[in-house]
C-alpha cells in the first residue's frame, strides 16, 4: 500500500503536494511551445525543474524511500487528473457553449503523449533520487551543491531523453528533436542551478526542524516499492 510518514514530519506532506502541483501543471501545459535562442521547447522548462528541486530537497532530507514514495505519489495523482480530464471531454457541451472545441485541442492528449510523460518523470526523478542519495554516501554528506547539479543533469537528461524519444520522435525533424532536448535540457539544469542559494537554507531549515538528516547505507533502491 503506498503510504508516507505525513504524521512523522511536519514538512513532507508540503513538499509532496508542491511536487504534485507542478508536475500536473507540466502535463497539462506540456503542449505549449515556446521559443529559447530560436529553438522549440516546451513552457514547462521554466517550472518542470522544480519537481526535481523537490525530489532533490526529500532525498537529501528524508531519504530515497521516502522521495521514491512521493514520485509514486505524484504518478498515481496524475494519471487520476488525466483520467477524469478525458472522462470530462466526452460529456456533450451545453448547445450555446462555444468555446467546447478550444477545451478538446488543448486537453485531449494523445495516448503517445501521456505515455511518453509517464515514463519520462518515473525514469528521471528515479535516476535523480538514486544518484542523489549515492553520492551523498560516497561523500560523506559533503558537496551539498554538486551533488543536486550532478543528479539532476543526470536525471532531466534521462527524463528530456525519454519524453522527446517516445512523444516527439517522427514528428519532428531529427535535428530540430535533438535541439529540443539538448535546449530542454540545459534550460532545465539552469533553472536548478540558479535556484541553489534557495535550496541551501531550505534543507539546513528543514533537517534542523525535521532532526532528520538521512543516509540510504541500507535502503532498498528498487523503483517499484511503493512505501517508504
Amino acid at each position: 500500500m503506498l503510504r508516507s510518514d505525513f504524521g512523522t514530519f511536519k514538512y513532507l506532506g508540503l513538499f509532496s503536494a508542491l511536487n504534485v502541483t507542478f508536475l500536473l501543471l507540466s502535463n497539462f501545459t506540456a503542449g505549449r511551445i515556446i521559443g529559447i535562442e530560436g529553438v522549440g521547447v516546451s513552457v514547462t522548462v521554466l517550472y518542470f525543474p522544480f519537481t526535481y528541486l523537490i525530489a532533490d530537497i526529500l532525498t537529501e532530507v528524508y531519504g530515497y524511500a521516502q522521495a521514491r514514495s512521493v514520485i509514486w505519489l505524484s504518478l498515481f495523482c496524475s494519471i487520476v487528473a488525466a483520467t477524469v480530464v478525458d472522462l470530462a471531454l466526452l460529456v456533450p457541451p451545453a448547445g450555446f457553449f462555444t468555446g467546447d472545441a478550444a477545451y478538446q485541442q488543448i486537453f485531449s492528449a494523445a495516448p503517445k503523449m501521456a505515455i511518453a510523460t509517464l515514463l519520462a518523470v518515473f525514469t528521471g526523478d528515479i535516476c535523480n533520487s538514486y544518484v542523489l542519495a549515492k553520492l551523498k554516501i560516497w561523500s560523506s554528506g559533503r558537496h551539498l551543491w554538486l551533488r543536486f547539479v550532478v543528479s539532476t543533469v543526470l536525471g532531466e537528461g534521462v527524463n528530456t531523453l525519454v519524453f522527446y524519444g517516445i512523444a516527439l520522435y517522427g514528428v519532428l525533424p531529427n535535428d530540430l528533436l535533438v535541439q529540443g532536448i539538448l535546449m530542454g535540457w540545459a534550460v532545465k539544469t539552469l533553472v536548478e542551478v540558479v535556484l541553489l542559494p534557495v535550496t541551501y537554507p531550505v534543507v539546513a531549515f528543514l533537517k534542523r526542524v525535521e532532526g532528520v538528516d538521512f543516509y540510504d547505507y541500507e535502503t532498498d533502491f528498487n523503483p517499484f516499492i511503493l512505501a517508504p
